[in-house]
């Protein structure tokens, strides 16, 4: 018994598999079949694998790479970044851009 379905079931949906379709028509039915599964198999271990890459390059990002746009903004303007969350980077960029103007 195979997750509650035993030999008896089985057989039955066999048999109405056969009536539905005709014999002739079963090796081409489980040939569609096979096909089906190969092809989601295939596309199961295509996502994985991108997944895979994907995370490898989350980790293997580089400091400089890390450093996001407000950082880079506050850089270009002259503005000191280390140790200053973003917050902190934006308020000197506003506070710099009102002197000059």
């Amino acid at each position: 018994m195979i997750g509650g379905i035993g030999t008896p079931e089985i057989i039955l949906i066999v048999a109405v598999i056969v009536l539905l379709f005709g014999a002739s028509k079963l090796p081409e039915l489980a040939r569609s079949a096979g096909k089906s599964a190969g092809e989601f198999k295939k596309a199961q271990k295509e996502a994985e694998i991108s997944y895979q890459q994907f995370e490898n390059s989350l980790k293997d990002t580089t400091p400089m790479e890390k450093e996001t746009k407000i950082q880079k903004m506050a850089k270009d303007q002259g503005i000191e970044t280390a140790g200053k969350t973003d917050d902190q980077l934006l308020d000197e960029i506003s506070a710099k851009m009102n002197k000059e103007n």
